[in-house]
């Protein structure tokens, strides 16, 4: 068998990390390798001519690879080796996926559970603003855009809104037991009603779309079949919704009406309304969302009614959407749903690296520019600096005694910036987050990746303006 020889251009602050990843990778993948550490702390600003100039290529190499933050016209490398050139991962803890070590998940993203999104309270907004958030939802995931109604009164419009929300490209449904009404809605274009019980399903033969049947009371699953057999009979189509309660008001016996159902009507579409759970409990929404759809999908129910009005449940649809792509996976493929995507890691990350006290201290003694490297590890804010090392777990203390320091280049704007970032640092160090010094804290599918406004990368004067520092890691 031929191995590949991999030549590994790094700098000083990366080695160890990368030391430390190629040789099980290696074993792996089937290649040799050799490293390369370029006389530069941080990898990020090499540029190809730089490496070109100091590359030193042993005799055995069959390909290079730099780091992959080193933008720029490859050809200087190619000219004096005459060998492929590759840019490694710009995150250097991704470089097995550079390799394809990973499940190969082509077939990831499917889904077969509706989104139902209720707009609350539709008669209280203005077209304008139900037609602006029905489009916000449909961007975010929703399958349908459910129009909520008031229960103490007649909406005398809700057809001018149904008929908006469809000319709009809009599927709807209609949120109401009040026939005068889910009429009118239907007229409109409604294809769907929430809800149908024995004070109304009179009607349904007559509106000639599919209902949502629900309990005369919520606790008897039996209060439901003489709705089901009457629209049986005038094939109205339906589907059941057991009806969902509140922790703490009969969430685990509801839980088991669901499973119940589904055993007693195996055959029957069902529909899970979510909200009462992700609205009234004290908790993030998103972790919620997930075990909801898992038992969704695990029960074959196809459709969910979700909301999003408390601001810990604000991106309920957006979760639900990214939630039944990954209980559809698992549940399909018999595997838990885990490493699989990390859109929903919110709060904290899958994994953290460090680089230990120890090799802090040493990467301290290898700067020898005026710039400082921020760290958040083992609960406390490190800042290195040329033979500098500070570190606390109050960030105000880090800056004292950087500032105890005597330093000449710390001017306002300077301040300000290692004040945003200790303030990240600190942040992650709280949560059990990765800092990376100039980049954007991960919050899965709620990141807003920073733009290019830092001081540092204005003021620095020794690197071509185009180059920004960036982290190795």
């Amino acid at each position: 068998m031929t191995f590949d020889n991999i030549h590994f251009v790094t700098g000083r602050l990366a080695e160890p990390a990368l030391r430390h990843l190629l040789p099980e990778l290696s074993k792996k993948v089937g290649f040799d390798y050799t490293i390369q550490v370029m006389p530069i702390t941080v990898a990020a600003l090499m540029t190809p001519h730089w490496i070109a100039t100091r590359l030193e290529v042993p005799d055995q190499t069959t390909k290079i690879i730099v780091p992959g933050h080193c933008n720029g016209d490859l050809t200087p490398l190619h000219e004096k080796t005459h060998l492929p050139i590759e840019q490694g991962p710009k995150d250097l803890r991704r470089l097995a996926e550079h390799f394809g070590q990973t499940v190969d998940r082509s077939d990831y993203g499917g889904w077969d559970i509706e989104i139902i999104a209720e707009i609350n309270h539709a008669p209280r907004l203005s077209i304008d603003q139900i037609i602006q958030t029905a489009n916000a939802l449909k961007e975010d995931g929703a399958t349908l855009i459910d129009v909520g109604c008031n229960p103490d009164s007649t909406w005398k419009s809700v057809s001018q809104c149904v008929a908006a929300l469809k000319s709009e490209g809009h599927r709807c449904s209609i949120d109401s037991l009040n026939p005068l009404e889910i009429a009118p809605a239907i007229a409109a274009g409604a294809e769907l009603v929430l809800s149908v019980n024995s004070s109304n399903r009179q009607h349904a033969p007559q509106w000639d779309c599919e209902v949502v049947v629900i309990p005369d009371d919520i606790r008897d699953l039996n209060s439901m079949e003489d709705t089901m057999e009457f629209l049986e009979r005038h094939q109205v189509p339906f589907r059941i919704d057991p009806i969902l309660e509140p922790i703490g008001l009969g969430f685990t016996p509801s839980l088991e009406r669901y499973i119940q159902a589904r055993h007693r009507w195996p055959e029957v579409e069902m529909m899970m309304g979510i909200g009462n759970i992700t609205e009234l409990t004290d908790v993030d929404s998103a972790g919620i969302n997930v075990l909801l759809l898992a038992i969704c999908q695990e029960l074959n129910i196809r459709s969910v009614l979700t909301t999003q009005v408390i601001n810990w449940a604000r991106t309920s649809v957006k979760e639900c959407d990214l939630a039944r792509r990954l209980v559809h996976y698992a549940v399909n493929q018999s595997i838990p749903p885990k490493h699989l995507t990390d859109q929903l890691v919110l709060l904290r990350d899958e994994k953290l690296y460090d680089f230990g006290f120890e090799q802090l201290e040493k990467l301290a003694t290898q700067i020898k520019d005026n710039n400082y490297r921020i760290f958040s590890e083992s609960d406390e804010i490190h800042v290195l600096g040329s033979r500098q090392h500070f570190h606390d777990a109050d960030p105000f203390q880090v800056f004292d005694q950087l500032m105890a320091s005597a330093p000449t280049n710390v001017d306002a704007s300077h301040a300000f910036y290692l004040g945003y970032e200790m303030c990240k640092a600190m942040t992650a160090m709280q949560l059990g987050k990765q800092y990376t010094q100039d980049e954007a804290l991960d919050w899965g599918f709620l990141t807003q990746p920073e733009t290019d406004r830092h001081r540092l990368k204005k003021k620095r004067t020794d690197l071509p303006k185009s180059r920004a520092p960036k982290s190795d890691l």
